[in-house]
């Protein structure tokens, strides 16, 4: 992904945008970023921004903002960006500390963020187009966690999407809820009969880095404090059934707690598990640069029984430098006895390119 060099006027017409730039005509003809094809396999995509001030593009997969230039002195500011082929991306406009939308794509996730995707990009079933000044739909039951083993107090919401049923537990809850339409989708998934009706647990993190590398207090907390709450709930679910589904650390989590903790965990949807993790990793000039597959290769490599376990694994096929991590870590837990699934997704390390495996691998995890 870099950013292309910008050409005159007719960039924004080769692009299908016509009119003169900063013209309400040309406002008018202005939608989701457009692509075309870059001669390479890959695809060119025009970001536009209106307003009197300028702004840079922030991706989530991508750490280096892209500035946007202003055409003469209208209220046009545009960046082409160099995309490879199937890629679904995050993306907002950075105005000093303010973030925004892009107020011309429909496609929202969260008051300040914008899905763009390829054209190569594979749909994802269940998934709604929602706005970014959208109102996802939050369930109404909740508990409400007073841990003593995490200590601090959280707000954990349940769904019991086809009625209820198996326990699917998503790490990082709060983006599956105000980012992501999480509630929406499952139904959607339950009612098409790719998966069993299900109880969603939506776990919000306080301290992800705390809380989700290989540490145990996550899950015994999960194990002695959530699960029988959720058992006491009212709400129709089957928590000794249950899916863990985490994605980033919160992957590397799940993974860690189905070898610690045998007896809660046995049922995996993992993508993008941050396997480069070691003790060490966080404060070093290179995170990703020490052992391939860190902490949970050692582990594995030290010998573990997985015979019980049913894991989905999915990686970003754009992300690079997480493949070799994650490629060891999936060989390592299926010679460890595991029922493995492998697959690579559209996309960077990016929640809009985890949402169709998300379904797709709890859908499996729960097909045994």
């Amino acid at each position: 992904m870099h950013v292309a060099a910008a050409g005159g006027e007719d960039v924004f017409a080769g692009f299908g945008v016509a009119g003169t730039p900063g013209s309400d005509g040309f406002w008018a003809g202005v939608g989701a970023p457009a692509s075309v094809p870059d001669g390479a396999g890959g695809w060119r995509t025009l970001f536009l921004w209106r307003g009197p001030s300028p702004v840079t593009l922030e991706f989530e997969s991508r750490p280096e903002p892209v500035p946007l230039r202003r055409w003469a002195d209208s209220d046009c500011w545009y960046a082409e960006v160099r995309l490879p082929a199937r890629l679904r991306v995050t993306y907002r406009f950075a105005a000093g500390e303010a973030f925004h939308a892009d107020p011309f794509n429909p496609d929202g996730a969260g008051g300040d963020r914008s899905v763009a995707a390829t054209p190569d990009a594979p749909e994802q079933p269940h998934w709604p187009r929602v706005g970014a000044d959208a109102v996802l739909p939050v369930p109404r039951a909740r508990i409400r966690w007073s841990s003593e083993l995490l200590g601090g107090r959280r707000t954990v919401r349940l769904h019991p999407a086809g009625g209820g049923g198996p326990v699917v537990l998503l790490l990082d809850g709060d983006d599956w809820l105000y980012l992501h339409p999480a509630v929406t989708a499952f139904d959607s998934a339950v009612a098409a009969g790719e998966m069993p009706p299900v109880t969603l647990v939506f776990l919000p993190a306080k301290d992800r880095a705390a809380e989700f590398t290989c540490r145990p207090e996550l899950w015994e907390a999960v194990r002695d404090e959530l699960l029988p709450l959720v058992a006491e709930s009212g709400v129709p679910a089957d928590p000794e059934r249950l899916v863990v589904a985490g994605q980033s650390l919160g992957g590397l989590s799940a993974v860690y707690a189905a070898l610690e903790f045998p007896g809660l965990v046995s049922r995996v949807a993992c993508q993008s598990g941050s396997f480069w993790w070691t003790p060490d990793a966080p404060g070093s000039a290179d995170p990703l640069g020490g052992p391939v597959g860190g902490a949970v290769a050692a582990r594995l490599r030290a010998g573990a029984d997985l015979s019980g376990l049913r894991i989905a694994f999915d990686v970003g096929e754009h992300e690079d430098r997480m493949l070799p991590h994650c490629a060891m870590t999936e060989d390592l837990v299926e010679r460890a006895g595991a029922t493995v699934r492998v697959s690579r997704s559209a996309s960077g390390h990016d929640r809009a390119g985890w949402r169709h495996a998300l379904l797709r691998d709890v859908g499996w995890a729960l097909h045994a």
